[in-house]
């Protein structure tokens, strides 16, 4: 930390014993996918992360001290890409913690290579993967989206709602791709449905035609597509389309951008079908929109609430924390974990006001409930879109039948 602020050394000295002390300045880092198969998906992402942050400093910051918003780019799948960014941002900027990485497997390089050596805690909004869960990250890493283990549970859950029996799956060759995949698979099994064929494929090809052939010799005709939009997830898609082997189509989240359609004609992919995290009703997400809908977000965008609340969380652990990296993973629990004041996205005010008095807040989240389980991970929730006129429509939901 840097010198603490004369203001507070004298609130100190009049007896606020109970207000922690802070830099003059906080850096947290925001590391997402701004080149690479998501690049049309992270905007907003990073827009409403930095929102968050205004909120934060225009309502009078921790101890007047801002947070600032050090973005960087992880490209999604390049790891190289990805630590080398981590890597200024924490030793060179030194930023209080990460809001990121952005997909698993440069996730998964970051922390083990960057972050969890340092010591700084990362908050990813759309790392899914389901290795992540078993990380040996010193309690470092969370996640406000959920699990790829419960997407892939609750997509089975959908295309058998929806009388399909029967799939054939291509995924991305990555953690991401493989653990979503693996997960939709089994659960679609357990589901009475067949698994006609499941084919690993690389990103970055101009020819799909092999993989697709494959599958489309079972005969299935409902495709799966575990990919990117703005990488193979668009090529696969366009020569699926063309092929005219398949007349269902289905993508998982990293699909779920409408950048996908471009070159592609939209009125063979009416009604395909897309997953992504859903969003709770509630005081939290309600209070999300209106504030991300004056602020020029949209918060029906991909991630985009997830990411809010990442450095939301953030915002809040610091000030419970004193402004310090150590110790910062048990101040993200403490601010989550139910008990304390309700604070909503956008009452910094209200939650500064209690943690300087040293008042416990429970923060309920633009996404729903964070309560964080021992891996850093939330329950959540998964919504259906469904393709109409070339655009992803959010149908609701995805509500699971009850463990029996």
């Amino acid at each position: 930390m840097r010198h603490i602020k004369t203001a507070l050394l004298a609130a100190i000295a009049v007896g606020a014993l109970s207000a922690p002390a802070f830099a003059d300045d906080l850096k947290l880092g925001i590391l997402l996918g701004l080149t690479g198969p998501l690049e049309s998906m992270s905007p907003p992402m990073v827009n409403s992360a930095k929102l968050a942050l205004q909120e934060v400093n225009d309502q009078g910051g921790i101890n007047g001290s801002k947070i600032d918003a050090d973005v960087a780019d992880d490209s999604c799948i390049t790891a190289a890409t990805a630590t080398a960014a981590a890597d200024k941002l924490v030793n060179t900027d030194k930023v209080v913690g990460i809001v990121g990485a952005m997909c698993s497997g440069v996730t998964i390089a970051v922390a083990n290579t960057v972050a969890i050596p340092a010591g700084i805690t990362m908050i990813s909004p759309s790392a899914t993967a389901p290795t992540l869960s078993t990380l040996a990250d010193k309690d470092l890493f969370f996640r406000t989206a959920p699990s790829d283990a419960y997407n892939g549970q609750a997509l089975a859950y959908l295309l058998t709602q929806k009388g399909i029996k029967d799939i054939g799956i291509t995924y991305i060759n990555t953690d991401y791709g493989k653990g979503l995949a693996q997960s939709l698979a089994d659960s679609f099994k357990a589901d009475g449905g067949t698994v006609s064929a499941s084919v690993a494929h690389e990103d970055g090809k101009a020819d799909y035609r092999a993989e697709l052939g494959q599958i489309s010799a079972t005969g299935t005709k409902a495709l799966a597509i575990i990919a990117y939009a703005n990488g193979s997830g668009h090529t696969i898609l366009q020569q699926a389309v063309e092929s005219g082997d398949f007349t269902t189509y289905i993508g998982g989240d990293g699909m779920t951008d409408d950048s996908l359609f471009q070159g592609i004609d939209t009125k063979a992919v009416e009604g395909m079908i897309g997953v992504h995290p859903g969003t709770a009703s509630g005081p939290g997400p309600d209070a999300f929109v209106k504030l991300a809908t004056a602020g020029g977000v949209d918060p029906k965008a991909t991630y985009t609430p997830e990411s809010y609340d990442a450095a939301f969380v953030f915002a809040l652990a610091l000030a419970k924390n004193g402004g310090k990296t150590d110790g910062l993973p048990a101040a993200v629990r403490a601010v989550t974990s139910g008990s304390g004041e309700t604070i909503l996205p956008g009452e910094w005010k209200k939650a500064w006001a209690d943690l300087s008095a040293g008042k416990d807040v429970n923060y309920d989240g633009a996404s729903g409930n964070l309560d964080f389980d021992k891996n850093g991970d939330v329950s959540g929730l998964v919504a259906e879109l469904d393709v109409k006129g070339g655009h992803f429509v959010t149908v609701g939901p995805i509500a699971l039948p009850a463990a029996k």
